[in-house]
């Protein structure tokens, strides 16, 4: 999946926008990247869809992809998170945990 990055700097959100199979794009708002480098040698992004409302539950629906950056810093192409990589999964929710403890 291809992606592009800009900069809104009213509110200083990270916006990104993906590109489908299909050339559909989307907007989305980076929520937050965390460094798994050490543990699976690529890093992952969590993105929340940039008009995204809540659900009638009060959630909405995060997106997770992983990366490995290019050899001149830039990040790389998205890539999907097999479902059968529980390892990666659940180091990304507990990330993800601590993420929402230290918003509230």
């Amino acid at each position: 999946m291809s992606h592009e990055q800009s900069h809104d700097h009213q509110d200083e959100r990270e916006l990104i926008t993906l590109v489908d199979e299909k050339g559909n794009e989307s907007l989305f708002e980076i929520l937050l990247t965390i460094d798994g480098q050490e543990e699976f040698g690529k890093n992952y992004v969590l993105l929340i869809p940039a008009s995204a409302a809540e659900d009638a539950d009060g959630e909405v629906e995060i997106q997770a992809y992983s990366f490995i950056e290019n050899e001149d810093g830039t990040e790389g192409d998205l890539q999907p998170i097999p479902e059968e990589a529980e390892a990666e999964w659940n180091m990304i929710e507990e990330v993800f945990n601590s993420f929402l403890d230290d918003a509230e």
